[in-house]
């Protein structure tokens, strides 16, 4: 069974921000997540990721903010990781 793509959209704020989201479900898990998915959130603001959420083998499920480090996601459903991403874009955005 091959990787099946599950969404795939980029939400344009405004001339300068948009937000790319692609999620992927694979016929297995990825070491260190503990469901199906490989997926990559971004918030970028004049060509810069300004935050992702995405999960990798053996790192798991986790988040980058600039200027800030990495750090864990709590995934629990693919609904809540869209609804925390767009939280968070908004919270960035105000």
């Amino acid at each position: 069974m091959k990787a099946t793509l599950v969404l795939r959209e980029q939400h344009v704020f405004d001339e300068r921000s948009f937000a790319d989201l692609v999620i992927w479900r694979l016929p297995r898990r990825l070491r260190g997540s503990a469901h199906p998915f490989k997926y990559r959130l971004a918030y970028v603001v004049n060509g810069v990721c300004m935050l992702r959420y995405d999960n990798e083998e053996g790192k798991g499920d986790h988040r980058h903010m600039i200027g800030a480090p990495e750090s864990p996601y709590g995934f629990s459903t693919l609904e809540q990781l869209v609804d925390d991403f767009f939280e968070h874009v908004e919270r960035m955005r105000r």
